[in-house]
């Protein structure tokens, strides 16, 4: 991002007519088109003048018209991790993992809305009371155990 760009004119839609040029109809879409990969490159393939916290509040925005927040909130998950952990799920959780463990935590609890910040935080701590095992590497928001975490609720 360069300069402020990112906050001047109608962002909602710099964000759609974006996203429609890369042949996409929703953010949704465009997203799920790159499962795994972090917000923050989500929008730098956007442009320069796209922020990651933009693209996240309009995935929000879509994910709630859908009644598919529970879904997108694990997703924000799968990309925190697949930013931190490459290689996937620490094989020790020694003082360093554990460290980016509890900071990919953190991070998906703050992204997470009010609505689902109970139920992150409980995830989080099943995560860490029960770690998954060595290379586990989430790909999208689908993944069985994150499932089992945080199953869908929405009607």
């Amino acid at each position: 991002m360069n300069g402020g760009e990112a906050w001047r004119g109608n962002i909602k839609a710099r964000l759609y007519e974006r996203t429609r040029e890369r042949g996409f109809d929703s953010l949704i879409a465009f997203a799920e088109a790159r499962p795994a990969v972090p917000l923050y490159v989500l929008a730098d393939e956007l442009g320069s003048d796209v922020a990651a916290v933009q693209i996240l509040s309009g995935l929000l925005y879509e994910a709630e018209k859908h009644k598919q927040v529970t879904r997108l909130v694990r997703d924000v998950l799968v990309r925190e991790f697949a930013e931190r952990f490459p290689g996937g799920w620490p094989g020790v959780l020694d003082d360093v993992s554990r460290g980016e463990v509890a900071l990919a935590l953190g991070t998906w609890f703050a992204y997470a809305p009010e609505t689902h910040k109970e139920r992150v935080d409980r995830a989080g701590d099943a995560l860490l009371a029960n770690p998954p095992p060595a290379g586990w590497r989430p790909l999208g928001p689908d993944d069985e155990l994150l499932r089992r975490l945080l199953p869908d609720d929405e009607a």
